[in-house]
């Protein structure tokens, strides 16, 4: 039953964007605990393979900071994961997320080790797996695209920008390029592709960030995940940001920024996440983003209040 007078069709509730909360009901018939592990991989971006320090914005912990860590198994996270989410939801279906580093970045037989772990954990109907798009070899598209056929799969690729010159400033280590060539790999397989951008990157204006939405709507993704920048503790953006080398985004901003994005993105598509979670202890600005609820609230508003939806301002762009 459709609530709050809302028309937009991937909705059954006040949301006028296709979260992914409704792509669970809809494929699972109910919510699913995303479990964060940590498979003990590294980044080619940190073991000198395109880069030693990093993408400047990524922490110690390869943005897994929510995870219980490597030194404990596959199941120990999840079990950990588990007991600690079911505090706040509850659910007995579980999506195994590999989000620590790159998720694909290991010998064949260690990724077919650790992902059949997670897919025996009772209750798990899906991998979620974060990685580049440097990161997928032949052999791994391979093993992947098998997984596909047992599992309720997704590829989570970062991007970050569809702007060469910012991904070479932030230190990525690829070009849109590649990123186009992995996304295309896989989408030749039918792996769904979750891609991953960042609001409020050092030098880029609204316009760049919206010529990031309009480029990927021509993909057509199955989901986007809409980060905020958020500058950590012990990073190169840190030393940066203390410098006086950029500023962040206000909410006002970013409310504004993700409002015209979604307007730009299939309605179809999913949106994995409209800002991210910033570790307390670690954040240095901005910190308005503690408040999630209320970045949320203010995106809510703001659709609301220009009487907008995902998907409105759609356009086919080349890549």
């Amino acid at each position: 039953m459709r609530k709050h007078n809302n028309a937009f069709p991937y909705s059954d509730s006040n949301k006028r964007y296709h979260t992914f909360d409704y792509y669970q009901r809809r494929t699972f018939g109910g919510k699913c605990l995303k479990l964060p592990i940590d498979g003990g991989f590294s980044c080619p971006n940190r073991d000198g393979t395109v880069g030693e320090r990093g993408c400047i914005f990524c922490s110690e912990k390869g943005s897994g900071d929510f995870t219980l860590g490597r030194a404990h198994s596959i199941t120990e996270q999840m079990e950990h994961a588990r007991a600690s989410l079911s505090a706040k939801w509850e659910s007995e279906r579980y999506i195994a997320y590999f989000q620590s580093f790159s998720g694909t970045y290991a010998p064949l037989p260690l990724l077919k080790e650790r992902y059949e772990e997670a897919l025996r954990f009772p209750g798990t109907v899906g991998l979620d797996i974060a990685t580049r798009p440097d990161c997928l070899p032949d052999e791994v598209i391979d093993y992947l695209s098998e997984l596909n056929e047992r599992t309720d799969l997704t590829v989570e690729l970062g991007l970050q920008s569809f702007h060469d010159a910012t991904l070479a400033f932030i230190r990525r280590g690829h070009s849109v390029c590649d990123f186009l060539a992995a996304y295309r790999r896989l989408a030749e397989r039918g792996i769904k592709v979750c891609v991953h951008i960042i609001d409020g990157l050092p030098g880029e204006t609204k316009e760049m960030m919206l010529e990031t939405a309009d480029r990927l709507a021509s993909l057509r993704p199955f989901a986007v995940k809409i980060h905020l920048l958020h500058v950590l503790k012990n990073t190169p953006l840190a030393e940066l940001y203390e410098t006086g080398g950029f500023a962040c985004l206000s909410l006002e901003q970013y409310a504004d920024i993700v409002v015209s994005q979604l307007e730009r993105l299939p309605a179809e598509t999913v949106i994995g996440r409209v800002t991210g979670d910033g570790e307390r202890s670690a954040l240095i600005a901005p910190l308005w983003s503690l408040k999630k609820l209320v970045v949320i609230n203010e995106i809510d508003k703001l659709m609301v209040k220009r009487d907008t939806f995902q998907g409105k301002f759609v356009k086919m762009h080349k890549n």
